[in-house]
């Protein structure tokens, strides 16, 4: 892997995946680039030796398999991460129109570090369903792209105190700014402006209305690597479509004879309980109708490993007490093993070293995570992943600045650093004792 293509294809990726259910679709492009065959849950599956498929759940969340020569016999080496993160969701009667604006309503989607969304070039994008002209139900994603709408900030006159003490209220700050309208009584249709958009975006598309949507706001400015030296990696979604696009990029560079996983779920931000979320059935009821059920599926999950890739929190040099003197991961120091004593990590002393081993023999740095001991400490999909399927797992990541912000900061080293680990653990033919 090259480190300039490498960091090229991660920011177009970052770019073109302003929601989940983009992401999922540039994932699977890529896989069916790369011969992987989708495969539908309502069909019937005969999976043999030595097969690449995919399944795409909910349109935000997606299995890619590798069966390799004997998934039973080898078990697999799953890598997993989340598709979604920290945004304004769209009402689904999002219209406002007051004092000659138009303004649209949302919704906090998970722990939003919601200052640094006011005054930011902002567009909208997600998933509709519409109603075709034969009364049929249809769906596709839609994208603004260009600037569309802003959440303007008070001004300083206003509000003397906001550089000392400014709270946000989600209900009455963050409706988004789109236009201004001749009088309040004009009251433009919001599923009517969709469905003229859908037309536009994909001419013969037979939308004769709109019925419902999932659709976000996101910050327009695109991804870049900046900085004196080219270090960082600037965008919006770093957590976690880093970790996505390094599990892809492992899973397609990896030793194509063992069976491994690539498991990209939606709804982690908000506590991962749905059928597409790591908290339901979805990895499960995959990995159950390769195996079969039973006995089968219980040989080959212990003999498999889940590595679950999220972002960590790197070393702030304005806030460095914020953590453990001897745990602060630096940017660009090499992707960050987490550890917590109350398993809100997975990780334990047996997949740690695998990972430590893997990074040693291709001469690669490793960092290690832990919280404060007066601080609470976050969580991921890996102890739920684990808890589900009894599976060893590790949590690693790698180290970013400014998390759940509109615009995150991480290393222009780590996500290569960390990809080439994943392939490293994706070509294993056997894990090693590790009880």
């Amino acid at each position: 892997m090259d480190k300039a293509n490498f960091n090229r294809g991660l920011l177009e990726f970052l770019d073109q995946s302003p929601t989940p259910f983009h992401a999922v679709s540039q994932i699977s492009q890529r896989l069916d680039a790369a011969g992987f065959r989708r495969l539908k849950e309502d069909e019937d599956w005969t999976l043999g030796p030595n097969e690449r498929i995919y399944v795409v759940r909910n349109g935000g969340s997606i299995v890619a398999l590798r069966t390799g020569s004997d998934s039973v016999g080898q078990g697999l080496r799953m890598v997993g991460a989340h598709t979604d993160s920290p945004c304004l969701r769209v009402k689904p009667q999002p219209e406002l129109i007051e004092h000659g604006c138009l303004r649209l309503g949302v919704e906090v989607y998970g722990g939003v570090l919601l200052n640094p969304w006011f005054d930011r070039d902002l567009s909208l994008a997600g998933r509709v369903h519409y109603r075709d002209g034969n009364g049929r139900i249809g769906s596709t994603l839609i994208a603004f792209e260009q600037p569309i709408a802003v959440i303007p900030s008070l001004a300083i006159h206003l509000d003397r105190e906001a550089n000392q003490n400014r709270s946000v209220n989600a209900q009455r700050d963050l409706p988004p700014l789109l236009a201004t309208v001749a009088s309040d009584a004009t009251r433009p249709d919001f599923r009517a402006l969709l469905a003229a958009r859908i037309r536009e975006e994909q001419p013969g598309t037979d939308v004769a209305s709109v019925l419902d949507f999932e659709l976000s706001f996101h910050d327009t400015q695109t991804a870049a690597v900046i900085g004196l030296d080219a270090q960082f990696i600037a965008s919006a979604r770093l957590d976690n479509l880093v970790s996505c696009f390094c599990g892809l990029e492992a899973l397609l560079d990896s030793a194509q004879n063992v069976p491994a996983v690539l498991v990209c779920n939606d709804h982690e931000e908000v506590g991962s309980a749905s059928s597409s979320g790591a908290a339901g059935p979805f990895l499960l009821s995959v990995l159950e109708r390769l195996s079969g059920p039973g006995e089968p599926l219980r040989r080959m999950l212990a003999r498999s490993m889940m590595i679950s890739a999220d972002n960590a929190h790197a070393l702030h040099p304005n806030f460095s007490d914020r953590h453990d003197g001897n745990h602060g991961p630096r940017l660009n120091g090499g992707p960050v093993i987490k550890v917590n004593a109350n398993q809100r990590y997975a990780s334990n002393s047996a997949t740690q070293a695998l990972f430590r081993n893997l990074a040693a023999e291709l001469d690669l740095p490793v960092q290690s995570f832990v919280v404060r001991s007066d601080m609470a400490c976050g969580s991921t999909i890996g102890p739920i992943t684990a808890s589900a399927l009894g599976v060893r797992t590790l949590d690693v990541g790698v180290p970013q600045l400014a998390m759940h912000s509109v615009r995150e900061l991480c290393g222009s080293e780590d996500p290569l650093t960390l990809a080439r680990i994943l392939a490293s653990f994706q070509s294993l033919g056997a894990l090693p004792a590790l009880d």
